[in-house]
């Protein structure tokens, strides 16, 4: 049986710190994942907010193709019928075609938190299923702190997934709400669940039991598994990790697991390979950043920067990776130092000439190159572009032709032929402002422009676009993402040299790049220089289509 997949980065994931999403990021998260073939898309409990019921009435015109939405909420309440139960109305409302409905199973939060009687949460639990069931609904039930439960009182836990079960519930999921078990308790915990509805399969056929984790104790992933193992076949998580205090299964990071090592198909034919891409664009529309260290789908997934794993990488790739890259949608990626060995720095040169090899000479060049920048304080690592830049003008600067499939020769785009910056801080204000004064050379002619800005190297970022724009309109779209700096040396204090890391995006990809100086201000300089010649090259390549990200 296939592996269905529930994403409710739209409720649960919504209930992560920092993390609020807007109706239109709700509707462009699940188009997202409908294109990545999930089965079921949780979107909210429009019981709660006026959010998620305007979200619902738009969503109803959606064109989903694999996904199907489902409204959330509870139980009914305690002493009160369904039928007069306003949020059961609300769900119903919101005219989803499945409904997901969380219930007690541990019974201290039976009698201590809800205050009701045993008897009382069963029959709230399967009158609540029924009647739901009654009116069209397909019901998924979260058995809401079932391990904890299931510790504490075995048959009592057992018996709420029955009475939903005997209810018509199609999938009964076993939470651990408070994230604290270990994946042996999930394994023996989802086995039992099996086990007691094995019973019940012929009056309620094809029902599904499912694993809804949380991270608080660093193993949502790993118990997602072993319940998979255990027997599970449907998945709750948020794509990208993100949700209630740690967080939830990360579904980026299980699904491949699943798929390609436990040979369980959870996506349609071919979204596999999408994994990396829709995860960075729900992530995106989150306004969160995938993390780097992310398996499968994070930028450092994939990423060998100790010389022997990169030379082993490229003699057999099983020697240092566990799968394909290209099977998620992800690449291989050589961060360039010190470290990295020339088997790494050749394979990174090849995207700009083919012909180069681990024993080519600008192979050994670029090897002595970095190793004498880095004891200077320079560190390419986080500056793919300013790395790219690099080798552009070493290849430039080298008496050898570039081989016939090389990318075109470097040449600069512009030269700065001075600037200033100023900083003013009046006397008993708390207002300050900063100008910044630039003259470039573009082509022979040359440009002067002039800015203010929040602080000097916003004034100076802002002074350079304006000089340029004259002769590259598209510099329009660039905007800075992040702007870093380290010092390098602190025992030089104030005359420590600094380091400078900007990210710089245009809307279609983002790319960084690196400066260092005694002098922070000229250290920003040569970072922003960077970036904006970056842009300039890789659009001219591309005929502004963006190519890859650096």
């Amino acid at each position: 049986m296939n592996i269905e997949i529930l994403d409710t980065t739209l409720r649960d994931g919504s209930q992560g710190e920092r993390i609020s999403f807007s109706v239109r990021d709700k509707i462009a998260v699940t188009e997202a994942l409908d294109e990545l073939g999930v089965s079921w898309i949780e979107a909210g409990n429009p019981g709660s907010n006026p959010k998620d019921l305007e979200f619902f009435r738009l969503a109803s015109s959606l064109k989903l193709r694999h996904a199907k939405l489902c409204a959330f909420g509870s139980t009914r309440k305690k002493g009160s019928p369904p039928e007069k139960d306003g949020q059961l109305k609300s769900l119903l409302a919101a005219e989803t075609g499945a409904v997901v409905i969380f219930g007690k199973s541990w019974d201290l939060h039976v009698t201590e938190v809800l205050r009701a009687g045993l008897d009382e949460n069963i029959a709230m639990i399967a009158e609540t299923v029924a009647f739901l069931r009654e009116r069209g609904r397909t019901v998924l039930f979260d058995a809401e702190h079932f391990f904890d439960g299931w510790k504490a009182n075995p048959a009592y836990a057992l018996s709420t997934l029955e009475a939903a079960a005997g209810a018509g519930a199609a999938c009964i999921v076993l939470c651990d709400t408070n994230g604290g078990s270990f994946p042996d308790c999930i394994a023996r915990g989802s086995a039992a669940a099996k086990k007691a509805l094995a019973h019940l399969s012929s009056r309620n056929p094809g029902i599904r039991i499912g694993i809804h984790a949380h991270n608080d104790a660093g193993m949502a992933c790993a118990n997602t598994v072993m319940a998979v193992e255990a027997g599970c076949t449907h998945i709750q998580g948020t794509l990208v990790g993100f949700g209630e205090r740690c967080g939830n299964t990360a579904l980026a990071a299980v699904i491949p697991s699943i798929e390609i090592k436990l040979k369980k198909p959870c996506l349609p034919p071919g979204k596999l390979a999408r994994l990396s891409e829709l995860t960075w664009k729900v992530a995106e529309a989150a306004n969160v950043a995938v993390p780097d260290n992310m398996p499968y789908v994070g930028h450092q997934a994939f990423a060998h920067k100790a010389g022997m794993h990169a030379d082993g990488i490229l003699k057999v790739s099983r020697s240092f990776e566990h799968i394909e890259p290209a099977l998620v949608g992800n690449s291989r990626h050589f961060p360039m130092s010190e470290a990295g060995g020339r088997s790494a720095i050749a394979e990174r040169v090849k995207k700009i000439d083919p012909s180069v090899t681990r024993d080519h000479p600008l192979t050994v060049l670029l090897s002595e190159k970095i190793k004498e920048l880095e004891a200077s304080g320079w560190q390419f690592e986080g500056a793919d572009a300013s790395f790219e830049l690099l080798v552009r003008r070493l290849i430039a600067e080298s008496p050898a032709k570039p081989s016939a499939g090389a990318k075109a020769a470097y040449k600069p785009l512009f030269k700065i032929l001075a600037y200033r910056v100023v900083s003013e801080h009046p006397t008993g204000s708390s207002i300050a402002c900063s100008h910044a004064w630039v003259k470039v050379l573009v082509d022979g002619r040359d440009e002067i422009a002039a800015a203010e800005g929040n602080g000097p190297v916003h004034a100076l970022d802002g002074a350079l676009r304006r000089a340029l724009v004259h002769f590259y309109a598209e510099l329009k779209q660039v905007r800075l993402l992040d702007y870093k700096v380290r010092v390098i040396d602190g025992n030089e204090a104030t005359a420590a040299k600094v380091r400078v890391l900007i990210e710089s995006t245009d809307g279609l990809r983002s790319w960084s790049t690196v400066g260092v100086s005694d002098d922070i201000i000229d250290a920003s300089r040569a970072a922003l220089v960077d970036s904006i010649e970056y842009k300039l090259i890789i659009d001219n390549e591309t005929g502004g289509t963006g190519g890859q990200t650096a």
